[in-house]
């Protein structure tokens, strides 16, 4: 929360109590008591103010756009309340320049003017509350569609990098050798590499039209990728991979974990057996993930700013975009190793479509 009230809070103050101060004075104005009406201004003007600032810096932010809708109007009405009892309290300091003329009494013994009184004081605090919140939630819903448009931008552009950094002739070339030696040898598991190569080419060109994929799905496509790695040496590769699969309904945005891993075997050199490996490890809990890649540094290499082909700051954008203060990602390059740790709160807002498949 902010105490101080920004340029557009400033300029929703100047044009409420412009046209609840200044329009009346200058009409209806009695300037034979001016000290009367420059205090009725000056307390219009205070109750204008602290209206728009609580309704723009804590109400709306805290209420109305956390979901509490109900909630919100409640506390309006109580703000409004308060600052009209606050007004013509008789005892303040400013009580006697907001005084009217006493009228007659009807038989029951109630003013017929005082509930007509109480809504005349009321008007300007409500009309800038209301106009206020109107003014702000119209913000908000462009500030929403600017995000969302500009999500779906990165998230295409974040799709066709990723596409053309995996589905490259050099990756399939060594998949389809890889998998060619095999049926070569008559080896059993031809088919089996087959058939995941097959079901990674689905989920990348398919399923990651959507949204959001189960989380069984984004690991066994982990899966896949490591084990076709795996087969450029038969004598197998130093790589531990625990990968938690028991909540594979759990949704998560496609392809957002394989840079990382890739990122690990194209700088790891894990092919050198005695000095190369790689650690990969999720764990997951009811709404949350922790992701942790590490992987040796060979000597003299220098660590890039780059992962997966799509580049640190479009990983990063993508994060920030998808899961905007849900997400926490530590990246440590050191002499000889490199580790990456990602922290994910994977709980979908539930205005988002989780699937289009």
């Amino acid at each position: 929360m902010r105490y101080w009230p920004n340029r557009l809070t400033w300029l929703q103050i100047l044009f409420w109590g412009s046209f609840w101060v200044l329009v009346p004075v200058v009409l209806l104005g009695n300037w034979e008591n001016p000290e009367r009406v420059l205090v009725r201004s000056a307390v219009v003007l205070t109750g204008i103010l602290l209206t728009i600032w609580l309704n723009v810096e804590v109400l709306l932010p805290q209420l109305y756009f956390s979901k509490k809708q109900a909630l919100y109007v409640l506390v309006s009405v109580m703000l409004l309340v308060g600052i009209v009892l606050l007004v013509s309290w008789d005892g303040a300091p400013w009580a006697e320049h907001f005084k009217r003329p006493r009228g007659g009494a009807s038989s029951s013994g109630v003013k017929p003017n005082l509930a007509f009184r109480y809504i005349g004081m009321a008007m300007p605090y409500f009309t800038a509350l209301i106009g206020s919140a109107l003014f702000e939630v119209a913000r908000y819903a462009n500030r929403k569609e600017r995000e969302a448009a500009e999500l779906r931008g990165e998230k295409l552009e974040a799709e066709l990098k990723f596409l053309r950094s995996q589905i490259n002739p050099h990756f399939l070339f060594n998949a389809l050798n890889n998998i060619y030696a095999l049926t070569i040898t008559k080896s059993e598991r031809a088919p089996e590499m087959l058939l995941k190569l097959s079901r990674m080419l689905r989920y990348m060109l398919h399923d990651c039209k959507a949204d959001y994929v189960p989380l069984g799905k984004e690991i066994e496509y982990l899966h896949h990728f490591i084990d076709l790695y795996r087969l450029k040496d038969s004598r197998g590769l130093n790589i531990e991979v625990h990968l938690d699969a028991s909540r594979p309904h759990l949704l998560i945005a496609p392809l957002l974990l394989v840079p990382f891993i890739e990122n690990a075997f194209k700088h790891s050199k894990v092919e050198d057996r005695e000095k190369g490996w790689i650690s990969i490890r999720l764990s997951t809990s009811e709404d949350s993930i922790v992701f942790d890649v590490e992987n040796s540094v060979p000597d003299g290499a220098c660590t890039k700013d780059d992962v997966g082909g799509i580049g640190l700051h479009n990983v990063r954008r993508q994060l920030e975009l998808l899961y905007p203060n849900r997400h926490v990602l530590d990246i440590q390059p050191q002499a000889d190793r490199f580790r990456v740790h990602l922290y994910l709160n994977l709980h979908v807002p539930a205005s988002t479509n989780p699937t289009k498949t």
